[in-house]
C-alpha cells in the first residue's frame, strides 16, 4: 500500500512551509526534529501574518514553545501567545451564547445541530483554546426559519438582510442567514442547509438521526456525527479551496478518530462527492503529514482527487481571502473554475438548469408585480442579454 502521487508545493512561500512542518509534528520530539535551516530563511513578520490568516496560530503557539529559543524570536512567541489568550476569551464567550440559543430554541422546541465553533473545537481539540471561530454556526429545520428568527430578534440579535430572492429561490440557492448582536458582537449563522444548492444532501431529519451529543455542556447540545461531519467539512473547505489551513487541520484531527471508512464511503457515494472526500484525504496526508489507512485508499488515489488537491495548492500560494471583496479579478475567474470543477455530473448538470431559473437581477432589470414573477422564466435570456449589452455599453 502506497502512494506515488506528490503534490507540487514548490510555490508555497518558505513561510508557510515551516508552519506546515509545525502542524506536521504531533510531539515535541518531531518538533526539535524540524530542520534548522528552514528557519534561518523566514521573514518572521509574514509567518506570524500567515498565522493569523490561515487561524492556526492556538495549535502553533505550543509548538515554538518547545523550540530552540535561539532559533524563534521572542516577539514571534509573545504574539502568538497574547492572540491565543484573546482567542480563549472569545471562545469561551460564545460558548455560553451558544449554550443561551441552545435553551432559548429548546424552550420552542426547535430542534438544533451546532457545525463548528466552539462545540467543533471540543469535539476534534478536546480544547477550547486550540480552534478559532468567528461565528456560531447551527442548523435547524427549515420550517422553524421564522420560528428561530423571531426568537434572535427578541434576544437582541439584528438580521442581516443579504439575500434577495425571486420566486422562493432563497431556499436551494443559498444555505444560510446571518444575525448579529451589537452589544455581544457575536454572529449567528442559521443554517437549513449544509451547503448552498442545486444539489443533493442529507436533510435534516437524517443527520438528526446520526447526531452526536456534545460534552462541552451538561445539556443536550448536538453535533453532527461524526461520518456526517466529514462530510460537511469536505465539502465546506472544497468549496473555500481549503485557503485556511485551519479546515485542513479539522480534517487532520477527525480523520485520527474511529470513523466507520464503509458508512462514510457510501455516503459520499450516495451524494456524488467520492472527489472532494478524496481531495481533502491527499491534502491532509501529503500537507500534514496524517496516516492513511487502506479504507482510505479508495478515495485517495483517484486522479480526480488528486488533481483537485494540486489545484488548492494555489489558493496557499497567494494567501487570499475570498470573502474580502474585491476579490482580484485573476483569483475570482480561477475560483469559479475550481467550483465547477468540484461538481458531479449530477451537480453541473442542476447547476446550468439552475441558471434558467429568474435571478433577483431579473426583477431589478425589469420589475413586475409579485403575481406575474412567472414571466420572467421566458423572459430571462431577454433580459440576461439585454444586461450584458448595456454592461458592454458602459465606459
Amino acid at each position: 500500500m502506497g502512494q506515488t502521487f506528490c503534490l507540487d508545493s514548490s510555490k508555497i512561500s518558505n513561510e508557510l512551509k515551516f508552519i506546515l512542518e509545525l502542524l506536521k509534528a504531533d510531539t515535541d520530539q518531531a518538533v526539535h526534529c524540524i530542520n534548522p535551516n528552514l528557519v534561518e530563511m523566514i521573514d518572521w513578520n509574514l509567518f506570524i501574518a500567515q498565522a493569523r490568516h490561515h487561524r492556526v496560530y492556538p495549535v502553533l503557539l505550543s509548538k515554538v514553545k518547545v523550540m530552540d529559543e535561539k532559533l524563534i524570536p521572542s516577539f514571534v512567541v509573545d504574539t502568538l501567545s497574547r492572540e491565543y489568550k484573546q482567542n480563549t476569551f472569545k471562545m469561551l464567550h460564545m460558548s455560553a451564547e451558544m449554550e443561551q440559543i441552545h435553551q432559548l430554541f429548546e424552550q420552542q422546541s426547535i430542534r438544533m445541530i451546532c457545525l463548528k465553533g466552539p462545540i467543533l473545537a471540543n469535539e476534534l481539540y478536546g480544547d477550547l483554546s486550540l480552534r478559532t471561530a468567528n461565528d456560531l454556526d447551527i442548523l435547524i429545520p427549515i420550517e422553524d426559519l421564522l420560528k428561530a428568527e423571531n426568537l434572535l430578534i427578541e434576544a437582541g440579535y439584528q438580521k442581516d438582510d443579504y439575500i434577495q430572492t425571486v420566486l422562493n429561490d432563497w431556499k436551494w440557492r443559498h444555505h444560510h442567514v446571518t444575525y448579529f448582536h451589537p452589544q455581544k458582537r457575536t454572529k449567528v449563522e442559521v443554517h437549513w442547509r449544509l451547503s448552498p444548492g442545486p444539489g443533493k444532501e442529507p436533510s435534516f431529519l437524517e443527520l438528526w438521526e446520526r447526531k452526536q451529543k456534545s460534552t462541552l455542556f451538561g445539556s443536550s447540545v448536538y453535533l453532527l456525527g461524526k461520518e456526517d461531519l466529514f462530510f460537511f467539512l469536505a465539502a465546506h473547505g472544497a468549496r473555500h479551496g481549503w485557503s485556511r489551513l485551519r479546515w485542513l487541520v479539522d480534517m487532520k484531527q477527525l480523520m485520527k478518530m474511529d470513523l466507520d471508512w464503509v458508512t462514510l464511503q457510501q455516503l459520499l457515494k450516495k451524494y456524488y462527492i467520492q472527489h472532494i472526500g478524496g481531495q481533502s484525504i491527499v491534502l491532509a496526508t501529503q500537507l500534514l503529514k496524517v496516516h492513511y489507512t487502506r479504507e482510505m485508499m479508495v478515495l485517495l488515489r483517484t486522479k480526480r482527487a488528486q488533481k483537485l488537491a494540486q489545484q488548492a495548492i494555489f489558493y496557499m500560494e497567494i494567501m487570499i481571502n475570498l470573502h474580502t471583496y474585491p476579490v482580484p479579478g485573476e483569483v475570482s475567474k480561477y475560483h469559479k473554475k475550481h467550483l465547477f470543477s468540484l461538481m458531479s455530473i449530477q451537480q453541473k448538470s442542476l447547476h446550468i438548469l439552475s441558471t434558467l431559473h429568474p435571478y433577483p437581477e431579473d426583477v431589478k432589470t425589469l420589475p413586475l408585480p409579485v403575481k406575474f414573477h412567472f414571466l420572467y422564466f421566458p423572459l430571462r435570456p431577454v433580459l440576461w442579454m439585454w444586461r450584458k449589452t448595456r454592461k458592454h455599453a458602459l465606459p
